[in-house]
């Protein structure tokens, strides 16, 4: 079995020549852009790409609907509160206004007692 042989310039120079003609040769086998399939494949990426942009505005317009609903739940509740907090004013002022009412007829029953 012989040693190895390191390769001289003229055997590393025809080594690249002979990988830039095997690169050459593979880039003109491969079909033009107007071969049929490379077509087809093309349409069927285009094809792809607008089921996914649908996809994504249908996403986006579930979104967007879900944010309006959970709006409309939030304004919702806090006409809710504000309404119970008005309630609860209105309730605690007719309460005072009644336990007035009584002190009032207490004192003036005290007064006519005297009288």
């Amino acid at each position: 079995m012989s040693g190895f042989r390191e390769p001289g310039f003229a055997d590393r120079q025809k080594a690249a020549q002979d990988a830039r003609k095997n690169l050459l040769n593979k880039f003109k086998s491969q079909p033009g852009p107007d071969d049929p399939s490379v077509a087809a494949k093309r349409a069927e990426r285009e094809a792809l790409a607008a089921k996914r942009a649908e996809a994504k505005a249908a996403r986006e317009a579930e979104r967007a609907e879900q944010k309006r609903l959970e709006e409309e739940a939030k304004a919702a509740e806090a006409a809710r509160l504000a309404r119970e907090a008005e309630e609860a004013a209105a309730n605690a002022a007719a309460l005072e206004a009644e336990q007035k009412a009584k002190r009032d007829a207490r004192y003036a029953a005290r007064k006519a007692k005297r009288k």
